[in-house]
């Protein structure tokens, strides 16, 4: 029940600070954020009470959801994109960082208020450390603070060593740059707008679906290293260091074999080897501690794909609409995956019958969406509508257009066809 409301402080999170971050800016939020997951952890190693200590995880869950927000949209508003897949990629493998460095903690510190205490303080130097993070340049522009925004740049190009350029950057050259940024910002757009044309209701389903069973699953297996008769401390380091294979292998597939593919693929395969559990006994705890790490390693690349597919399906003027309401559904598929264990004391094979179940769901809602490799981004709706159009035509077409290239223009008179 802890770990639900945990989950349950991700998902309001993510719901409220996304607004906030638009109203006050990405920095602010990160820095309060940092504040109140230390603060909130460290009441949480000192709740005399159950219901006190789920009120600090909820809030820690929130405080959790605010720095990954933040921490992605500072990553793309501020890196070149040629280098966000690098940038997006070692912030990923931070987290797998963060997953060694857990069970030494835990096993060298035994007692969980200790344990808890100790990974909570260090977030009150995180806020003080994120001061010096620069705003994001886009928001501070669109949000009228275009002279600010100016001597952050010059101050960023002076860090790099380009100061000359720095200071060669101007008001207008800075407002021409984002012009077209300010005419989209312009449009407003509600979460209705997902489900107004078919290909947007499509994509927003099985984008959803595809979400939830990603949360879904992963969950279930993270949060069970107890069931599979391994030591839980080798276990989670196992789990952890599963990532750094899974990721690399999940780039390698989306950026030669596509995204669709990969994500279908990697909710297939997750979904298929925590269905073989059922049929692996508990004495075999080898082989069936080789099928959950593999099941989560799967899981961690589906999650990997999804934040770069998500962005490149939804259109940039409901973009952040689309990726918040599909990023909803992954924690409600994480605050439901503690409950389901609950369905093992009727009997054991029940749980993983609906893990697996849900992650097959997925991968077949996966394989519903359109590839995205090396296609340009859409911009506005009708931009999505074109391009959508423009993958249906059928595939001998540029062969009958290289064609047509080859016919020799003929001058065109009054006793000629012009059509």
């Amino acid at each position: 029940m802890a770990q639900s409301i945990f989950m349950a402080g991700i998902l309001i999170g993510g719901i409220v600070l996304g607004d906030l971050s638009d109203r006050f800016g990405r920095k602010p939020i990160l820095t309060c954020c940092y504040l109140l997951l230390a603060a909130s952890g460290s009441g949480a190693a000192f709740s005399p009470t159950l219901p006190i200590y789920m009120v600090f995880r909820f809030l820690c869950g929130f405080s959790i959801s605010g720095i990954i927000l933040s921490t992605v949209i500072l990553n793309v508003e501020w890196v070149p994109t040629k280098m966000r897949a690098i940038t997006s990629t070692a912030i990923g493998y931070c987290y797998t960082t963060g997953q060694f460095v857990l069970p030494g903690l835990a096993y060298a510190i035994p007692q969980w208020r200790w344990l808890q205490l100790t990974v909570s303080v260090p977030y009150f130097i995180f806020s003080l450390l994120s001061w010096w993070i620069p705003e994001s340049i886009r928001w501070m522009v669109l949000a009228g603070k275009s002279s600010k925004a100016l001597k952050v740049l010059r101050r960023v190009a002076n860090f790099n060593g380009k100061k000359e350029e720095g200071e060669k950057l101007s008001l207008e050259e800075l407002k021409l740059s984002l012009q077209k940024d300010s005419s989209l910002a312009k449009a407003k757009y509600s979460t209705a707008d997902l489900f107004r044309t078919p290909i947007l209701r499509r994509v927003t389903l099985c984008l959803s679906l595809a979400w939830f069973a990603t949360g879904f699953a992963y969950y279930s297996l993270a949060m069970g290293v107890e069931e599979f008769g391994v030591n839980i401390y080798i276990l989670q380091m196992i789990f952890g260091g599963v990532d750094i294979p899974a990721k690399f292998i999940t780039i390698l597939s989306l950026s030669y074999l596509g995204r669709h593919i990969t994500q279908g693929a990697a909710l297939l395969l997750a979904g298929a080897a925590i269905l073989s559990l059922i049929f692996v006994p508990m004495d075999m705890s080898l082989l069936r501690t080789i099928l959950a790490v593999f099941g989560k390693g799967c899981l961690s690349g589906s999650f990997s794909c999804l934040f770069l597919y998500t962005s490149e399906l939804f259109p940039t003027v409901i973009r952040q609409t689309g990726m918040g309401v599909s990023n909803v559904w992954a924690r409600v598929g994480s605050m439901i995956s503690p409950l389901v264990k609950i369905t093992g004391e009727i009997q054991p094979f029940i749980p993983n019958i609906i893990y697996g179940t849900v992650a097959l769901l997925g991968g077949s809602a996966a394989l519903f969406l359109p590839e995205t490799l090396n296609k340009p981004l859409p911009e506005t709706l009708e931009d999505m509508e074109n391009w959508f159009l423009r993958s249906k035509k059928p595939k001998q077409e540029p062969e009958a257009e290289k064609v047509s290239q080859r016919i020799p223009l003929q001058p065109s008179g009054p006793g000629l066809d012009r059509s």
